[in-house]
């Protein structure tokens, strides 16, 4: 649907291949000495679709939930690799949603000292956002994405059949960051896909017009701030609120759901610290709020969330370091806010417009 992207890392270049025949042929994944790690539900969906690469003896199935994203539980995984004698001229291949990439990418980065790794995102989040970009997140106890490497793939593939298998909530979640790139890409670039919003979810032309938007509009960012020091800080749009939010409901809200209700509360804090327009709030409200509207009555206690929001990693000892919309082109900016009365105050109205 359309044409590959090539991106720019510190390791060289790796491509972004739009590939509908994958999941008819996935042969292909098996050449060389490949070591998969597998998506335990894409496994079960995609059992017939993937049978060559289950068959593979050093296919390690991995359930894909949050718990399973950290340090401890990743030792089991290296454990396994270590047993089906993984070699450094080995290649890891990913096949899953963002927890799954990031397994792999942390694990690839760190095992024999850095291995080859691919990956086949399965999910709408995975493939319109985290897909590129190098990183892994890895959580340590309860404190979330606190560890983490730079690593990119040798190589991208994106099927978008595999979006068939997902249901709404996974939809919205890829959406919110499909939304979070084009409010960083400026008023046109959000405008242009409120307008279309319905359609992401009735026309799959359409969606993957706005996928391989999102990751044209990531890719010269990373490019030119791959290890995340200065101008790719923007893309933590939402995500600070949104990561908080995701632990003060014990994983309940999906991740880009979160971002996309972290969003809207930037948005709300920055009005109201006389850092936005209240039209810029009013007019980007109804998009993001539409796409979060099925968990806009899940409780976010705000004693719960503002300690999640104290421990991300971007912070400085004294000062939350977060990422508003401000001025007039709601151009983004990273701000520092002292965690004081005023600021929770901010966030819980905003939690209390929330579910009325």
């Amino acid at each position: 649907m359309s044409e590959d992207l090539v991106i720019q890392s510190h390791k060289g270049p790796y491509t972004v291949v739009f590939d509908s025949r994958l999941l008819s042929d996935p042969s292909r994944l098996c050449e060389g000495e490949t070591h998969f790690l597998i998506d335990a539900n894409v496994a079960r969906l995609y059992a017939s679709q993937l049978r060559s690469v289950l068959a593979r003896p050093t296919t390690i199935v991995i359930e894909a939930i949050e718990e399973n994203k950290s340090i401890e539980k990743a030792i089991p995984v290296l454990e396994q690799l270590v047993l089906n004698r993984v070699r450094r001229d080995h290649t890891l291949v990913a096949i899953g949603g963002g927890i799954v990439q990031d397994i792999t990418c942390f694990i690839a980065s760190t095992l024999l000292r850095g291995l080859a790794w691919r990956f086949v995102p399965t999910t709408l989040l995975a493939q319109a956002d985290s897909c590129i970009g190098s990183k892994s997140s890895i959580n340590l106890g309860a404190t979330k994405n606190i560890l983490g490497t730079f690593n990119p793939p040798r190589s991208v593939i994106i099927d978008a059949g595999f979006l068939d298998t997902l249901d709404g909530k996974d939809i919205h979640s890829g959406v919110g960051e499909i939304i979070k790139v084009h409010a960083i890409a400026g008023i046109a670039a959000f405008d242009r896909l409120a307008a279309d919003f319905d359609r992401l979810f009735s026309n799959r032309t359409v969606l993957l017009k706005y996928v391989r938007a999102a990751l044209g509009i990531k890719q010269p960012y990373i490019e030119q701030d791959e290890f995340d020091r200065e101008i790719r800080n923007i893309f933590n749009y939402g995500h600070s609120f949104g990561h908080a939010i995701e632990s003060a409901t014990h994983y309940a809200v999906p991740h880009g759901i979160a971002v996309t209700i972290g969003m809207d509360m930037a948005n709300y804090v920055a009005m109201k610290r006389g850092l936005l327009p209240a039209e810029h709030f009013h007019r980007m409200h109804p998009a993001l709020r539409r796409n979060y509207a099925e968990f806009a009555a899940t409780p976010i206690p705000v004693d719960a969330m503002l300690p999640a929001l104290m421990k991300d990693k971007k912070n400085t000892s004294t000062m939350l370091r977060l990422i508003f919309p401000v001025g007039a082109d709601a151009s983004m900016q990273r701000v520092q806010v002292p965690p004081d009365e005023a600021f929770r105050a901010q966030c819980a109205d905003f939690l209390a417009e929330l579910a009325r």
